[in-house]
């Protein structure tokens, strides 16, 4: 039977997600098969599973940290936010439907039966299966019926350690005050916490390991400094739009919209690695820079309701001034559908039938349909004439007389739009940035060497540096007898 350990949080963004894809890749680079699991993740990021389904797009990176194909059992279920109250639901890679976050609370216990069932999937024959929880098992008011900390753990026995991340401070409180609140059973699965996000001399906090001590009793496993590698990987949570810098240098602006429902937002990641690419998130209360040659609209989990957001502050004007000054803009599935004359959803599946009007820079109208996409796709640049690999996921068919200027085609067929004068395009291709050739050809027609970076590369590279620096903070002790 596989080994198993789950690392819980004392908050959310502690920064779980990196530590059990640096173990997945340790465990993978001592010889041992291994696979990440977590039960239920909440995240617009999503990816199309190795075998055909939705998962988080944090479970597919740890699968590839881990060296092992990705699976829709990695991620039995994933809540996709479509509003401030209520998310979809995929079950096992699939739509199982929509709920409010009160309504989701009476549904999860009808879901742990395939949780319990993705979890044996994925222990099948393996050596280890190292385990993310989501938010926090010190969140007792969603005890009940809880199926992401506590409640599996303690239904499947798995051993849990706590990361704390003292880089936003308290980090004693918060593992004394989870202790503190856990019922009994709960805290006797707990067998040990970490620290992360650690700056300077750790021994500054041997009087800290020694007073969490005092307090619970639970050995720490280790300090982990602040990882630089962690940079180079696509992130998944979109609260980490909130700290990025606006302004590297680069010769090329890249200004990106941020909306509330915004969605697989790392397909803008290997832009941002370009040394000569500045890339700007753009907030709310910010205009689009004037001095922006291009203009990305990425994904959306809500088209309608991120297209009225988008007017309302005011970027539509913004965005025809740009396309007026000769600016260029591509528009990314649901970015790709708001560019369009009209958006319409007549069976009400992001929230209540309508149809609004679109910005009107691409000769296509969308209209939302109930058969979700969800498929990994190869592909080939037409404007660049190289080839592409990425994903689809959306709702939606795009119909025009743009689309005769299709800029990409999709397994065979054509998909996108393009404008007349080319400087406006659009498809529903995630991963576009990930193809190098592709990316080169882009910043050389803004007349930029992109160099020579291997982005797929450059992301191995950082899993191994993860893998190497938790090898060398870790306790040697609870590492031999996790990996053996």
């Amino acid at each position: 039977m596989a080994r198993t350990i789950m690392l819980q949080g004392t908050g959310s963004d502690v920064g779980k997600t990196i530590l059990v894809a640096g173990l997945c890749r340790l465990a993978s680079n001592r010889g041992l098969t291994v696979s990440p699991f977590k039960p239920q993740n909440m995240s617009n990021n999503a990816a199309v599973s190795d075998d055909g389904g939705e998962i988080g797009r944090a479970q597919w990176l740890q699968a590839l940290a881990a060296r092992t194909p990705s699976s829709v059992h990695m991620n039995p279920v994933l809540l996709k936010p479509q509003s401030e109250t209520g998310s979809q639901i995929i079950v096992q890679g699939k739509v199982f439907g929509q709920a409010r976050g009160r309504d989701y609370q009476r549904l999860k216990p009808q879901l742990l039966g395939a949780v319990m069932e993705s979890f044996a999937t994925v222990a099948n024959g393996r050596d280890l299966v190292v385990v993310e929880g989501a938010g926090s098992p010190a969140e007792i008011n969603l005890r009940a019926g809880d199926i992401a900390n506590m409640g599996f753990a303690t239904r499947a026995g798995v051993p849990v350690v706590l990361v704390g991340d003292i880089d936003r401070g308290g980090v004693i409180a918060s593992l004394v005050g989870t202790y503190t609140i856990l019922g009994e059973e709960d805290r006797n699965q707990i067998v040990g916490y970490i620290i992360n996000k650690f700056r300077g001399d750790v021994t500054l906090f041997d009087d800290g390991i020694r007073a969490v001590n005092q307090f619970t009793g639970w050995p720490c496993f280790g300090v982990v400094p602040w990882l630089k590698a962690a940079g180079r990987l696509p992130a998944e949570d979109s609260v980490v739009l909130e700290r990025l810098v606006k302004g590297s240098g680069g010769a090329l602006k890249v200004a990106v919209p941020v909306l509330s429902r915004i969605a697989n937002f790392d397909d803008l990641d290997p832009l941002s690695a370009e040394p000569e690419v500045d890339l700007v998130f753009v907030r709310p209360g910010d205009r689009l820079p004037p001095d922006a040659g291009l203009v990305i609209l990425p994904g959306s989990k809500s088209t309608i309701a991120d297209l009225e957001e988008f007017r309302a502050r005011g970027w539509d004007r913004d965005l025809q001034t740009h396309v007026r000054r000769g600016g260029r803009v591509i528009g990314i599935c649901g970015g790709y559908q708001m560019l369009g004359r009209s958006v319409a959803d007549p069976l009400g599946l992001e929230g209540f039938p309508r149809a609004v009007e679109g910005l009107g820079l691409l000769d296509v109208e969308t209209v939302m349909a109930a058969e979700k996409t969800v498929r990994n796709s190869k592909a080939h640049s037409l404007e660049h004439d190289v080839p592409l690999t990425g994903y689809e996921i959306h709702l939606g068919i795009t119909q025009g007389p743009d689309t005769v200027r299709a800029p990409i085609v999709i397994d065979g067929r054509a998909d996108g739009a393009g404008s007349a004068d080319g400087r406006v395009i659009g498809t529903y291709l995630h991963g576009l940035f990930t193809g190098d050739a592709y990316r080169r050809g882009l910043l050389a027609s803004f007349g930029i060497d992109g160099g020579g970076m291997n982005y797929h590369s450059m992301v191995d590279e950082a899993l191994d540096e993860l893998a190497a620096e938790l090898e060398a903070r870790l306790s040697r002790d609870w590492l031999e007898q996790l990996l053996g």
